[in-house]
């Protein structure tokens, strides 16, 4: 695959994880079409990490997500047992919630910790600071996911890495140097016989027609 299409890929797929805001599948297939960016981008500029960084916010954003759904229902459940024997079961509720938030916010920061790097050595790479920008602006929106203003700051900062992908300049190739022009050889030049006007090699000694010396010129 081409830079041009490592750059479309990336484009399409930071603008889906955006829109994935509002329709949540839509983010999933975004990330996985920024994940083959990235590899392609990390062959192209022959550096590993800016996968391999994005790759590990990938598994901690989808462990962020799982274990938050999978502890919160546990412990929802434990409660209706406690509920059913004692009949306390709001203190289980909110400790579930609150147990959920914990895991989710924890690695959702991690999540923006390795996609930060990643974004930063793809930044050194391509010369596009834009990625270095949206790193940080992804680092900041895990920060503040508590409230709000987190979840439009992440926002801005997908905005900004499709923006960057879409910029990315490609390298021209070099063009081959020119071979320099080449001096013809002895035994393609001719010289003529002065004597009887033929043609002859320029390091013949008699003429190939009358047998005369030739004269240098």
């Amino acid at each position: 695959m081409s830079l041009e299409s490592g750059k479309t890929l990336g484009g399409v797929g930071a603008i889906f994880i955006a829109i994935g805001s509002v329709f949540p599948p839509l983010s999933l297939v975004g990330i996985i079409l920024v994940l083959v960016a990235m590899r392609r981008l990390a062959d192209y500029y022959e550096e590993k990490g800016i996968f391999d960084n994005a790759l590990w916010g990938f598994i901690f954003g989808i462990i962020s997500v799982v274990g938050a759904i999978i502890v919160f229902f546990l412990l929802i459940f434990s409660g209706a047992i406690w509920s059913v024997t004692t009949g306390f079961a709001l203190p289980f509720a909110i400790g579930s919630i609150i147990a959920a938030i914990v895991i989710w916010f924890v690695f959702s920061l991690l999540q923006a910790i390795y996609y930060r790097r990643a974004f930063a050595m793809l930044s050194e790479k391509s010369e596009e600071k834009m990625f270095d920008t949206a790193g940080l602006l992804l680092l900041i929106g895990a920060i503040l996911t508590i409230i709000l203003i987190g979840a439009l700051v992440s926002l801005v900062a997908w905005i900004l890495v499709a923006v960057g992908f879409f910029a990315i300049k490609t390298l021209p190739t070099p063009l081959p140097p020119l071979a320099p022009p080449q001096a013809p050889t002895a035994s393609t030049e001719k010289i003529y016989c002065q004597y009887c006007g033929t043609e002859n090699k320029s390091d013949a000694v008699f003429c190939k027609k009358c047998g005369k010396k030739m004269v240098e010129a």
